[in-house]
C-alpha cells in the first residue's frame, strides 16, 4: 500500500553523516523558540494537552537542544562501533566487519500524552536510512519538524511522514502495521498487545509501556536537605503535572517523625515556588475530582493522627503517606513515604508491581545503582534531572538505533 510504503529508500544515497547533520541543523532551528513551526506546535500542544506554554517551550528546548550532532552521532557509535557502519562493512574488533543496514520501514505509534516522544526513535530510525511513518493522536509537532527536515534535505519528504492514528479495527492501520519492519509502539498494555497483533510476523516489536518514577532520599539526604535540592525535587515532580513516565510519582524518605515533616514543609515552600515557573495545566472534571478525593481520604487520617496534608500552591504534598498503598498517579499530587532503608523500597515496588523508569536521588553512587538493580529500573538521575534525558541514552533500557538495523557480516 502506498501509505506504507513511500518512496522506499529515499535516504539511502546519503552519508549517515550527512543525515545525522541534517536533523541536526533542523533541531537547531527548532531550538529558537520564535521560530514559526515551533510556535504553532507550541500552540498545539498547549491546546491539545493543556499545559502551560512555559512547561511545552521547557519540553521543547531540551528535546531539540539535545540533539546535537555530536550527541547523534556519540549514541550512534556506541552502539554501532562507527556511525560509518551505517554505510558500508566497517571492521570491528574482535568480530566480523559488519554492516549496520537500516531496515526498509519503520513505523512508530506516539503516546498521546508525552511531548515529542516518538520523535526521538523517528530520529535514530532516519540516521539508519529507514523510511519511517509517525502514527499520532496529533501530529503537528512531528509534521512540523519533519516539514523542517525536508528544508534541509529533499530526500526527507519521501523518508520522514507523519500521520493521524485512527486505531481502532480501521484497516487502513493493518495496512501500515503489517508491511513495517519494525514497530515501536508507546501506551497501555491493552494497546500494545493490540498493535503488536497487526504486526507482521518476522517484525521486530518495541513496546514501551506506561511506567512510573520514583525518588530517593537517604538519612543523610534528609538532614542535608535545604531549598536548593528541594527545588530539584520539585521541578520532576510537576513538569508535565506528573503524568510522563519520568514524572516523579513518590518520594521515599528515610525519616519519621519531625525529620519527615521537615522534608514536607521544605518540599512544600519550594512547590509554591517552582509553581510560579511551571504553571499547571487544564484538568478534566474527573481528574479533579479524584484528587479531590484522594486528598480528602488523606485529610482523614491526618484528623486521625497519621500523616499531614500539605497544599502548595495547586500541588498537594501528602506526607508519610500509607506504604501499603500504591502511588495514585495524579496530577500534581506527591506522597512522601517514610521508609527505614532501601530494602523497604524495593519491598514496595516489590509488593506493588510498579514498573519503574528512572530512579531519582542526590547522588547516582554505588548504593543507587544497587537499588535501581534490584527495583528493576533503568535509569538513576540525580534529582532535578528526571525530566531532562540525554538523547543518547536508553529509554525503557532500549538500544537508540541498533533496533532499527539488521547486520550483515563479512567473513
Amino acid at each position: 500500500m502506498p501509505e506504507a510504503r513511500g518512496s522506499s529508500g529515499a535516504l539511502r544515497t546519503l552519508p549517515a553523516k550527512r543525515i545525522v547533520a541534517c536533523i541536526a541543523d533542523a533541531a537547531k532551528r527548532w531550538c529558537d523558540a520564535d521560530y514559526a513551526p515551533r510556535l504553532r506546535a507550541t500552540a498545539a500542544i498547549a491546546a491539545r494537552l493543556g499545559y502551560s506554554t512555559p512547561v511545552v517551550d521547557y519540553a521543547l528546548d531540551r528535546l531539540f537542544g539535545g540533539a546535537t550532532r555530536a550527541a547523534l552521532e556519540s549514541a550512534i557509535a556506541s552502539e554501532l562501533g562507527s556511525v560509518d557502519a551505517l554505510d558500508r562493512v566497517a571492521e570491528r574488533r574482535g568480530a566480523p566487519a559488519a554492516w549496520a543496514r537500516g531496515v526498509d520501514r519503520v513505523v512508530i505509534v506516539s503516546s498521546d500524552t508525552t511531548i515529542g516522544v516518538a520523535l526521538v526513535p523517528a530520529i535514530f530510525a532516519l540516521c539508519a536510512k529507514c523510511d519511517v511513518v509517525v502514527k499520532d493522536r496529533s501530529d503537528v509537532l512531528v509534521a512540523e519538524f519533519f516539514a523542517t527536515l525536508a528544508q534541509e534535505h529533499p530526500a526527507f519528504a519521501g523518508a520522514a511522514r507523519a500521520r493521524t492514528w485512527t486505531g481502532g479495527d480501521d484497516p487502513a492501520e493493518d495496512a501500515v502495521l503489517g508491511a513495517a519492519d519494525v514497530v515501536v509502539a508507546f501506551g497501555g498494555d491493552e494497546a500494545l498487545y493490540a498493535i503488536r497483533a497487526r504486526c507482521a510476523t518476522e517484525a521486530r516489536f518495541v513496546a514501551f509501556g506506561h511506567r512510573a518514577s520514583i525518588g530517593r532520599l537517604t538519612r543523610d539526604d534528609v538532614a542535608e536537605f535545604d531549598d536548593d535540592r528541594a527545588e530539584r525535587v520539585a521541578r520532576d515532580a510537576l513538569l508535565y503535572d506528573g503524568e510522563g513516565c519520568l514524572s516523579l510519582h513518590a518520594l521515599f524518605v528515610e525519616a519519621d517523625g519531625d525529620a519527615l515533616r521537615r522534608v514536607g514543609a521544605t518540599l512544600g515552600a519550594a512547590c509554591e515556588r517552582v509553581a510560579l515557573e511551571f504553571p499547571g495545566g487544564a484538568r478534566s472534571p474527573q481528574r479533579t475530582a479524584a484528587v479531590a478525593a484522594y486528598r480528602g481520604i488523606a485529610a482523614f487520617r491526618a484528623a486521625g493522627g497519621h500523616g499531614d496534608v500539605l497544599r502548595a500552591a495547586d500541588v498537594t504534598l501528602v506526607v508519610d503517606s500509607p506504604a501499603g498503598e500504591p502511588p495514585p498517579f495524579l496530577p500534581r499530587v506527591v506522597p512522601l513515604i517514610s521508609v527505614t532503608g532501601d530494602d523497604a523500597i524495593a519491598r514496595y515496588v516489590a509488593a506493588q508491581h510498579l514498573p519503574v523508569q528512572a530512579l531519582g536521588v542526590t547522588a547516582a553512587d554505588a548504593l543507587a545503582l544497587a537499588l535501581a538493580e534490584q527495583i528493576g529500573a533503568v535509569r538513576v538521575a540525580p534529582f532535578g534531572t528526571l525530566q531532562t534525558p540525554p538523547i543518547g541514552g536508553h529509554h525503557g533500557g532500549a538500544p537508540r538505533v541498533a533496533d532499527f538495523i539488521r547486520w550483515i557480516d563479512r567473513e
